[in-house]
C-alpha cells in the first residue's frame, strides 16, 4: 500500500477551518495527500485544471462561483477529459443532489457524515467509483421511484429509466441489483463470490447498455424500473 502513489486531492470550501480539518485528516492517511486548496469555485477550476488532481472536493455555497457549476465545468457531460468530483456540503437539499450528480460529481456527502466516510468517497472516486451519504441515498432512490419527482428537483434533472440498448444479463442484473442497494464493488464481489475485475466488467457493460454516466444512475434506473426488488 505504502509503495502506491498517494491518492492527489484538491480541497475547496469558503471556511478556513473546514478546510483545515479536512486537510489535517485526509493528509494523516498513508494513502491521500492534499496538493491544493481554494477558498472559491474559480480558484478551484484554474487549480483543477493546472494540477489535475486524482480527486476534487468541492463545496456548493462558495464565493464567485458555486459548486455545482464548479462541478459541471469539470466533470459535466460535455467535458472531454472530466474529473473525479466529490461534493461536501452542510445543506442537504435535493436539488443540491439532484445538480451535483448529474453535474457530473461522483459522489455526495455531507459534512456531518464524518472523516472516515470521507476518506472512503475519495478512495472511492478515485477508481471510478461513487459514495453518496446513506442519508441521502435513501431519499434519493425513494425520489426516483416516485412517479414523479418531488416539486423542489427541476425537471431536467430528473432520473428518467432509459431502454437498455440491449437486454442485461442475468448476472449484470444481479450486480445491478446490488449497487441500487448501495453495495460497493468489493461487497458485491463477496456476495456474488466473482472477482473484483469481474465486477467491474459487469459495470462497464451496464454502464453502455444503458447509456448510464455512473452508478448512481445506473441505481436509479434499477429503482423505476423495478430491477432493486428482486432476490439477492
Amino acid at each position: 500500500m505504502t509503495d502506491r502513489t498517494p491518492i492527489r486531492v484538491l480541497i475547496a470550501d469558503d471556511q478556513d477551518m473546514v478546510r483545515t480539518g479536512f486537510r489535517f485528516f485526509l493528509d494523516a492517511q498513508p494513502d491521500i495527500t492534499v496538493v491544493a486548496e481554494a477558498r472559491d469555485g474559480e480558484e478551484a477550476v484554474t487549480l483543477a485544471r493546472r494540477l489535475r488532481p486524482d480527486v476534487c472536493l468541492l463545496d456548493i455555497r462558495m464565493p464567485k462561483l458555486d459548486g455545482l457549476e464548479a462541478t459541471r465545468i469539470l466533470a459535466g457531460p460535455d467535458v472531454a477529459d472530466p474529473m473525479r468530483v466529490v461534493v461536501v456540503t452542510t445543506f442537504d437539499l435535493d436539488e443540491y443532489v439532484y445538480g451535483a450528480l448529474n453535474g457530473g460529481a461522483c459522489g455526495f456527502l455531507l459534512k456531518d457524515s464524518g472523516p472516515t466516510l470521507l476518506a472512503e468517497a475519495v478512495r472511492a472516486a478515485a477508481v471510478g467509483d461513487s459514495l453518496v451519504s446513506p442519508s441521502v441515498t435513501v431519499r434519493l432512490l425513494k425520489h426516483v421511484t416516485a412517479a414523479q419527482p418531488p416539486a423542489s428537483v427541476p425537471t431536467h434533472v430528473a432520473f428518467e429509466p432509459a431502454l437498455p440498448q440491449e437486454p442485461l444479463t442475468e448476472r449484470e442484473l444481479d450486480v445491478v441489483r446490488l449497487v441500487a442497494l448501495g453495495h460497493t464493488n468489493a461487497e458485491i464481489a463477496a456476495s456474488l463470490f466473482v472477482s473484483l475485475s469481474t465486477v467491474k466488467t459487469h459495470l462497464t457493460s451496464v454502464q453502455h447498455k444503458l447509456s448510464a454516466r455512473n452508478r448512481v444512475e445506473i441505481a436509479a434506473w434499477a429503482w423505476r424500473t423495478g430491477h432493486a426488488d428482486g432476490p439477492s
